[in-house]
């Protein structure tokens, strides 16, 4: 079971969700492409055969295995981020954790929702991934990176609240009136 399924108040429903990117495999990916590079490389040079380049060909390989090491190092953290991220707004709040053993945690109540903000670079655009960040009164922030379809993310937050103030002035008006 999931910590947003677990931690939900009574009467509390699940509207939205939002997950993490497969972009954040792009670091490992790239860090794999250049370990073959060097290990292509390596070959190249050390079919000549001379001793110089038979050094060189063996410090080439071992900087090849290391970022090979490096780039499984990335796609294991990567897994683990989106594996163990999760975001979703409630028709009472906005929960999001990110973490599996070093944990962290936001749970914050719609009406104490100043703003929400995207932050996207070029290749976040290209691939419609991006930064939500989760203002509150006070001044509490929050940030979360690559999450996918980050406008429509925003989008559905900012509707989820104004149905929120709406159901709530309407059982001010029934409270007053009645």
């Amino acid at each position: 079971m999931s910590y947003i399924q677990e931690n939900l108040m009574p009467n509390e429903k699940i509207f939205f969700t939002a997950r993490v990117h497969p972009a954040v495999f792009l670091p490992s990916i790239v860090s794999f492409v250049g370990s073959i590079a060097f290990v292509i490389y390596t070959i190249s040079t050390a079919s000549k055969g001379d001793t110089a380049s038979g050094f060189l060909a063996g410090f080439l390989l071992l900087i090849a295995g290391m970022f090979f090491l490096y780039s499984i190092m990335l796609g294991l953290q990567a897994l683990i981020i989106m594996l163990t991220t999760e975001f979703a707004v409630t028709n009472r709040r906005v929960i999001a954790k990110t973490g599996f053993i070093r944990r962290h945690t936001l749970e914050m109540l719609l009406p104490k929702i100043e703003s929400v903000s995207v932050n996207q670079n070029i290749l976040g655009r290209l691939l419609n991934f991006g930064t939500v960040t989760v203002t509150g009164t006070g001044g509490t922030k929050e940030s979360f990176r690559a999450i996918f379809e980050p406008i429509v993310v925003r989008k559905k937050i900012n509707q989820i609240i104004e149905g929120y103030m709406q159901h709530q002035q309407k059982l001010s008006n029934q409270q007053a009136g009645g």
